[in-house]
């Protein structure tokens, strides 16, 4: 990186602080779509004081974990950012879990203090017995009768806060994976990881200034949406625009309309979606928007297409993960490769290998890892796994990738998700892109499925535009559309029409649901 990063850091103060220091005391950094209101830095440093000294009053210490569950609000910032301004760790958490999930959290990671929203509490209530170490509830909104409040706290909090004195390698937050499979791990990140990604991929790829205004379809509780909608436009002093509910198209449409964000952050599904309203007619207008990112999965060549026709905008694809905390493979504005990963992100390295360890040529497909200073430091209590993943300095991402002479990347799968048809590697992603080319096709998935003599074979499961059946006639058209661009060894010889895709509340393609759907005969642990 060409910065250098303090010994002693804060990353808090960093984010928040010295945005007014710098004299952005009122620019607008938070504006609140559902209230209608906005949050000057201002306003942030002196509620993210109060928050820290609420947390502080119910006995919060350094490198306690604080829990964090709540919609995109203004108040998720603030307790993000009190937390670890007093050395303690956030640990925010996926809103749509269920209660037992919460109950292995809040046991997993001992927070003492949970920030919850209203709405959010009955499933907190559910398992209370269940939980070990939770001793204060903060609630967000118009709290319970008799139920401590967060906004009663900040009423009565100073709104000056001495920062711990942290280092640049103290924990900073949790972030638990999102896998498809298993228990969820606690992700450790350290105060210096934040500003890595924010100077990579904010001002290196995206190019964000203090002018710009910040939308993301992908919310806060995970890595892709954390860095998009706070610590990145609170890198450089720009406004983050949130909205508590689910980001639908027509949602999404009407925020671009009436707060005019110049950066979008989604991922394919949800760009999908939007095409789909805007065939049906509905008028939008994107004439804000410079720019557009994605990740999650790959994004379809066509789709990209597809958006670039409509609106003229680029939508930048890219790879990145909970372990490496955000991007580390993008594309660039002007210099897009539909289809693929994009090229290395600045301070990033990657290597693609054999199964012998051994570095491979371009174009062929192998393991991708990664080296870049805002890895991980660990799984929490998952000493095994963290030394499967991490290898000296390289994070093994658990993906298949190819490069090609350019240096651009292209996505071939996961590395438990390649099927072998005829004695060939076929990539689930490269037939489900092409897949997704064909104009009745909304989205699919694709894995492997036992024929009669136990030879894996590949099934699509589809979805169809509106106005589309799923007859034979259109099974048959779809198999020839994969023959004729693809090997025929590649092309799905079976094809399932559903009415939608299981995905996790982040937007991956669950595909073990999948792979139990093409094998019902068989238990979801061997397939």
């Amino acid at each position: 990186m060409d910065f250098a990063i303090p010994d002693r850091l804060n990353a808090a103060t960093l984010f928040v602080d010295g945005n007014v220091r710098a004299g952005r005391g009122q620019q607008v950094a938070v504006i609140d779509a559902n209230q209608g209101t906005h949050a000057t830095y201002a306003d942030v440093l002196a509620a993210v004081n109060r928050t820290g000294n609420a947390l502080l009053a119910r006995g919060v210490r350094q490198e306690e974990r604080v829990m964090i569950l709540l919609p995109d609000c203004p108040e998720f910032v603030f307790t993000f950012f009190g937390a670890m301004k007093i050395g303690a760790v956030p640990v925010p958490v996926n809103t749509l879990l269920t209660p037992p999930e919460y109950a292995y959290l809040l046991n997993d990671c001992r927070a003492r203090v949970l920030v919850v929203s209203r709405e959010q509490r009955p499933a907190i209530d559910a398992v209370r017995s269940d939980v070990r170490h939770l001793e204060h509830v903060l609630e967000v909104g118009a709290a319970s009768a008799g139920q401590d409040s967060l906004h009663a706290a900040l009423a009565q909090g100073s709104r000056e806060l001495t920062p711990a004195d942290t280092s640049k390698d103290d924990a900073a937050l949790w972030l638990y994976s999102s896998g498809t499979t298993g228990f969820p791990k606690g992700t450790v990140h350290l105060h210096h990881d934040l500003l890595v990604c924010a100077a990579a991929t904010g001002r290196g790829v995206l190019a964000l200034t203090a002018t710009d205004r910040t939308f993301s379809v992908a919310r806060l509780f995970f890595a892709y949406g954390l860095g998009n909608a706070l610590y990145f436009p609170f890198s450089v002093g720009a406004s983050t625009i949130l909205w508590r509910g689910k980001p639908d198209p027509a949602t999404c449409f009407d925020i671009v309309s009436r707060y005019r964000p110049t950066v979008f952050y989604g991922v394919p599904t949800a760009y999908a979606a939007m095409l789909t309203v805007i065939d049906a007619g509905t008028p939008v207008d994107m004439s804000s928007v410079r720019l557009c990112s994605s990740a999650g999965e790959p994004l379809a060549a066509s789709l990209y297409e597809r958006w670039k026709a409509r609106f003229g905008i680029d939508i930048l694809d890219g790879i990145g993960s909970t372990e490496m905390l955000h991007t580390f493979i993008s594309n660039r504005p002007g210099r897009v490769r539909p289809g693929s990963s994009g090229e290395l992100v600045p301070g990033y390295e990657a290597r693609i290998v054999g199964g012998d360890g051994a570095d491979l040529p371009a174009g062929e497909v192998g393991d991708l890892l990664v080296k870049g200073d805002s890895a991980f430091a660990y799984y929490w209590n998952r000493h095994e796994q963290t030394k499967a993943t991490i290898q000296g300095e390289w994070i093994r991402t658990g993906d298949k990738y190819s490069r090609d002479a350019d240096g651009y990347f292209w996505y071939k799968g996961r590395s438990d998700d390649m099927l072998k048809a005829g004695g060939y590697w076929v990539s689930p992603a490269e037939v489900e892109s092409t897949l997704a080319a064909h104009p009745a096709v909304l989205e699919c998935g694709v894995v492997g499925r036992e024929d009669d003599e136990r030879l894996v074979k590949p099934v699509a499961f589809v979805v169809l535009r509106p106005g589309h059946s799923g007859d034979r006639a259109l099974v048959e058209e779809l198999q020839a559309f994969v023959k004729a661009r693809l090997a025929p060894y590649k092309f799905p010889r079976w094809i399932e029409f559903v009415p939608d895709l299981p995905r996790t509340a982040t937007g991956k393609l669950q595909r073990y649901k999948l792979r139990e759907l093409a094998n019902p005969h068989r238990s979801s642990a061997s397939v």
